[in-house]
Parts: structure tokens; C-alpha cells; sequence
């Protein structure tokens, strides 16, 4: 058997650079290179090796751990999960750094592979700088918890090791139904370690994805409830656009009547405008989608987990004849909800499904001109949003409507957390999909900027906008210096209303007075931070970081700056002054976030009664 010999970390980077992803005929190069922070854990074995390696791996210097996560995350979501970078930092610090990243990836389903420097695996210096020190085992570092984060996790304490742990990585990396971080824990004298690895090793590797078909038997039962039911609705998952699904879907729900709302993650699956799109649905539904979740006896769900928002804690489905059909690739998601189940390929189990039903003569029982009704007047609602001035300032619906009017259909925004994505699901109007990058499974404040330069690395050739809050800007932007330094455009749509204001709402519609949440500086009469506003000045800091920057307090000014940045050449920051609370809500959506039985306070009593109500009027699970 012919061998090479190599360091541990030569080896890593030489397969990396061999793998390649087939789906449906067509071969992608898997990954596409390397984001990395270097620390004494890394820089002289990654490092070394990134530096001296001839390989096609593109290197991109992070300038935050989590940040950095968040924008290979966001690279590969935008990819369908087809390509993907890597992720290497130090130990300790920077290692852990990257767990908030790694969740946002493992609970949105999304392939990144984290390889974090780790302790000596000789002991011969410890405690080495920045190691964790448990007394009562010794083999646990910084790095074990990963474990809770990753869908597989591993220590390479052998150079030899590498192979066996970098099959199993891949296997992870690449299959539809498990994926999501992949950790590779690197203890960095491990590293630099020479080892004679078989040549065979590093030859070009082919993956496929591997389309899981629908059992006949599936597809029968399936089709049997359809047939009893009247008012079927689709609920559009992420699933839908990772299996190319999005023409599929289209086709059956036209072919039966069928209409369709979104999750988070579906949206963009359907265009606005078509006849049998409501739009979201659940707690930032559309009043359309929900007025017919709530009398659909059919929940077709494809693609999707049903989280809390998306069955608004399980209150939005109130027919008590409804029953439920996934149609998911994971088991895990497909019996949710009680369901009957199709666990199969989304693409494969609609064309499946259709051609089942079309046998048999399905059709949907909504009144003629329903659907197109309830569109109708949810229409006229954005409209009216959209629209919405006040004396005070400029409404955030309002600045929305701007910004939607303005853009391209093929340009990308990308959102995460705060009141942004609720009015975005409710309002945003796509007509192309994957032009509506939210990362809400997490929802991870800081994910806004970081997941934009990914995008925008995923997409060169269109212009990608990053809406964020004060808040969510404030806790994570290092990534914009990264996009400056890569010449990357992106642009950033800040919306600054002076704080937490999603959170400060939730409060006060649950009987809070507000607590907390508001930039304010500390009064001195009262001790609390209810004093003054405090004032930022963010195009300002955009600018001392080498990015453009303007100024929006108005309609006219925002639609003058959105012109001035989309002429730029770099990236480039918006600041728009929004009035707090001018953000959507209601449309007949709830969510349980509970509320406290005993409180000196009558506001907090009443909405713990309202709680109560409806928690028993909502399934139990």
C-alpha cells in the first residue's frame, strides 16, 4: 500500500479538498474553505498547513469565533446544504466561541464542521494556556460541550485516528435527515503529528444524496385520509427547499385546490401573489393563513418541525375533526403532531402522492373564491401597513414597505431576531425562492450581519440585505469587518428603536410595565434605567470600521439612502429611526411563553387567567 507522510492537520485539509457532493446527477465540490480565528491551538497545525497545503480551499480570516459560524451556516443554508465551509479555531475561548454557532447550525438542520483546538493529548505542558481543568476527570476540556450541540462529535488523540472520525464527519455533513455541526475536537501537539497515511486515502471521494423514496404503502394511507377530508391546508417547510421541492409543491396544490402557507424557513417556496399562497402561519401568521389553519381538517405538513411559532403553541389548528400528515425525510419531524406520516424525500413523496390522488379524483371542498377573498383582504392589510405614517416618526411597517418596493426579486435579505422576522413572515412579499434567508430556529441575535456576508459569499452575483435590529447589531457585527476586508458587498438595514423593543412588547402584553429592555441611561431619582434615551450613533460606527453609511429618519430619506447604498461598491450601512412599537401583532396567533401565577400586579393575574384559557383551548401535545 503506498503512504504519504503527513502531519494530522496536512492530511485533514488534503481530504477535505477531495470531497464532492452528487445530487441528482450533478457533482458540487462540498467544501469550499476554511474560516478561521488562529490561536496558539491552531496557528502551527492548521495553520502551518493552510499556509504551506496546495489545495483549492479558499481561507477567510474571522474576526469573531461565533460570527464566523454563523456565516459558514449561513453559506450553506443559502446552498441548499450542498457546500459548505469549515470552521478551525484556538482552544479554550475561541473554541467555545463557536457554541452558540454550532446550536444555530444543529437546530436549523444545517451542515458545518467545527474543528476547535484542544487540549495536549500528551499532558506534557498542562495545564497548557487556557485549558479547562476538571479535577474530577481529566479527559474533559473546553470542547465536551460541543457534544450537546453537534449530531457528531469527536477527539482525534491519534493522527491515525483521522480516518475512521472524517468518514463518519462526512457522513453526517452530508445526509438530509442528520445533519448539522459536526465537531472535530484537535488537540494542537495532535495536530503537527506526522503519520504514513494511505495515498488511496485522499483521492477525489464522491458523495451522493441519496433521494429516500415514498413506500407504496405510505402513499395508500396517505391518499385514504385525503380522500375523507374537505379542507386540506399545506404547510411549507425548509424541507421544501432542500429537496428542490418548490415546483412539486406548486403542482399539487394546483392540481387539488390546495392552498398553502409558510413557516420561517418554507417561506419564498411560494410566491405572494399566487392564488393559493396565504402567506405565514402560526404566531406571525397572516390573518389569511390563520382564519384557515384554524378550520382546515387536513394539516399537510412538508418539510417542516412544527415549532411553537408555527402551530402558535399549538392553538392555531382549533377543527376538532383536523388530523395531520407529514411528509418529512426525518422520522423525528414526520410523527410530530400525532401525525400520520410519509417519511420520504419531499420532492419524491409529492410527485408520489399527486399521482395517487389524481387517480383517485381529489379535490378540495373550499367554497368557490375563499381563498382568493381572504388573500384579497390580507392584501389590503399589508397595503395598509405598508402605508402606515405616524406623526411621531417613521413606522417600522411603513420603512418596509419601502424597502420591499425597492429591491430586486432576485436580491436576498436575511433576518434572525427581534420584532423583524414576525413582521417579515407576516408582510414580506417574495416572488423568487431563496430570496428570504431567516434563520429562526435558533433565532440568534448576532446571526443578522455574520449570515449576510455568507449569503453574499454564496451569492456574488446578487445583492444580499441584512435586516437587524439596535439590539441584535449591537451584540455581534464583527463579520462586517470581514466582508470590508473581502471586498464583499452586503447591505445593512438597521433598524434602530432604542432597544430589546420585541421582548419589551412581550412584556407589556403579558401586564409588565416594561423592565429592561430600553437603551435608557440610569436615572438618578429612581435608580432604574428609565432615564433619557441613550443616543447611538451607528452609521458613525459603520464608518470608523471602513464601511459606507447613511442616515434615515424619514420616508424620503430612506428611500434617497437605499438608492446611495445600492450604488456602492462595498459594504454598506443604512440606519433607519424607527418608532418603537410600531411593529405587527394579533391576526388571531398566540404564543405561550407563560405567565406568572402569583404577582402583586393585577395586569400580570389577568394575562396568567388569559394564558390559562388558552392553553386548554390548544392541543395538549
Amino acid at each position: 500500500m503506498k503512504t504519504i507522510r503527513l502531519t494530522m492537520a496536512q492530511a485533514l485539509l488534503r481530504f477535505l479538498d477531495q470531497q464532492y457532493l452528487s445530487v441528482d446527477g450533478e457533482e458540487i465540490k462540498f467544501v469550499r474553505g476554511v474560516m478561521g480565528i488562529f490561536g496558539h491551538g491552531n496557528v502551527t497545525g492548521i495553520g502551518e498547513a493552510l499556509e504551506r497545503e496546495t489545495t483549492d480551499l479558499l481561507f477567510v480570516q474571522g474576526k469573531n469565533e461565533q460570527g464566523m459560524v454563523h456565516a459558514a451556516t449561513a453559506y450553506a443554508k443559502q446552498k441548499n446544504r450542498r457546500q459548505i465551509f469549515v470552521c478551525t479555531t484556538s482552544i479554550g475561548p475561541g473554541a467555545l466561541n463557536m457554541m452558540t454557532g454550532a446550536a444555530t447550525a444543529t437546530v436549523n438542520r444545517i451542515p458545518v464542521l467545527l474543528l476547535p483546538g484542544d487540549n495536549f493529548a500528551s499532558r506534557q505542558p498542562d495545564p497548557v494556556l487556557q485549558q479547562l481543568e476538571v479535577p474530577s476527570d481529566y479527559s474533559i476540556s473546553a470542547n465536551d460541550p460541543f457534544k450537546a450541540v453537534s449530531k457528531f462529535w469527536d477527539r482525534i488523540a491519534r493522527p491515525e485516528q483521522l480516518m475512521s472520525s472524517l468518514l463518519q464527519a462526512m457522513r453526517v455533513l452530508t445526509d438530509p435527515v442528520d445533519t448539522g455541526a459536526v465537531t472535530l475536537a484537535l488537540p494542537q501537539d495532535v495536530q503537527t503529528e506526522a503519520y504514513d497515511y494511505p495515498v488511496r486515502f485522499f483521492e477525489k471521494r464522491i458523495h451522493f444524496l441519496q433521494r429516500r423514496p415514498a413506500e407504496q404503502d405510505a402513499i395508500l394511507r396517505a391518499a385514504d385520509l385525503m380522500m375523507r377530508k374537505k379542507k386540506p391546508l399545506i404547510i411549507a417547510g425548509g424541507g421544501v427547499h432542500y429537496a428542490d421541492a418548490t415546483k412539486e409543491l406548486l403542482a399539487f396544490a394546483e392540481a387539488f385546490g390546495i392552498p398553502i402557507a409558510e413557516t420561517q424557513s418554507g417561506k419564498s417556496a411560494v410566491p405572494w401573489n399566487h392564488p393559493l399562497g396565504l402567506g405565514g402561519v402560526g404566531t406571525t401568521g397572516t390573518l389569511a393563513a390563520n382564519r384557515v389553519a384554524a378550520e382546515a381538517d387536513l394539516i399537510i405538513g412538508v418539510g417542516t418541525r412544527f415549532s411553537d411559532f408555527t402551530t402558535a403553541s399549538k392553538s392555531a389548528f382549533r377543527n376538532s375533526d383536523a388530523a395531520f400528515l407529514n411528509l418529512n425525510v426525518s422520522s423525528f419531524d414526520a410523527v410530530k403532531m400525532e401525525a400520520d406520516s410519509i417519511t420520504a424525500d419531499a420532492k419524491l413523496a409529492i410527485v408520489a402522492l399527486q399521482m395517487e390522488l389524481t387517480n383517485r379524483r381529489f379535490r378540495s371542498s373550499y367554497a368557490d373564491g375563499y381563498i382568493q377573498e381572504l388573500k384579497a383582504e390580507w392584501d389590503s392589510e399589508v397595503d395598509r401597513l405598508y402605508a402606515l405614517e405616524s406623526a411621531n416618526g417613521l413606522t417600522q411597517t411603513k420603512a418596509l414597505g419601502i424597502i420591499n418596493g425597492f429591491i430586486e426579486s432576485k436580491d436576498v435579505v436575511v433576518g434572525a431576531a427581534g420584532s423583524l422576522p414576525g413582521d417579515l413572515h407576516r408582510v414580506w412579499r417574495v416572488t423568487e425562492p431563496n430570496t428570504y434567508h431567516l434563520e429562526y430556529g435558533f433565532s440568534c441575535m448576532g446571526y443578522e450581519i455574520s449570515g449576510a456576508f455568507g449569503v453574499a459569499l454564496a451569492e456574488p452575483d446578487r445583492e444580499v440585505y441584512a435586516l437587524v435590529g439596535d439590539g441584535s447589531y449591537l451584540m455581534l457585527h464583527s463579520e462586517l469587518i470581514t466582508a470590508i476586508q473581502e471586498g464583499v458587498k452586503l447591505t445593512i438595514l438597521l433598524f434602530d428603536n432604542n432597544g430589546f423593543q420585541c421582548i419589551h412588547n412581550l412584556q407589556r402584553g403579558h401586564g409588565s410595565d416594561g423592565f429592561g429592555n430600553e437603551f435608557r441611561f440610569r436615572s438618578k431619582e429612581t435608580g432604574r434605567l428609565d432615564g433619557p434615551s441613550m443616543p447611538i450613533d451607528f452609521s458613525l460606527l459603520a464608518r470608523g470600521l471602513g464601511a459606507a453609511s447613511y442616515k434615515a429618519t424619514s420616508a424620503k430619506e430612506l428611500e434617497q439612502a437605499l438608492h446611495d447604498a445600492k450604488a456602492e461598491q462595498g459594504p454598506v450601512l443604512v440606519e433607519i429611526k424607527v418608532l418603537p412599537g410600531t411593529n405587527t401583532d394579533g391576526y388571531d396567533s398566540w404564543w405561550n411563553v407563560g405567565v406568572p401565577e402569583v404577582s402583586v400586579s393585577d395586569k400580570v393575574r389577568k394575562a396568567h387567567e388569559q394564558m390559562q384559557q388558552n392553553i386548554s383551548a390548544a392541543r395538549p401535545y
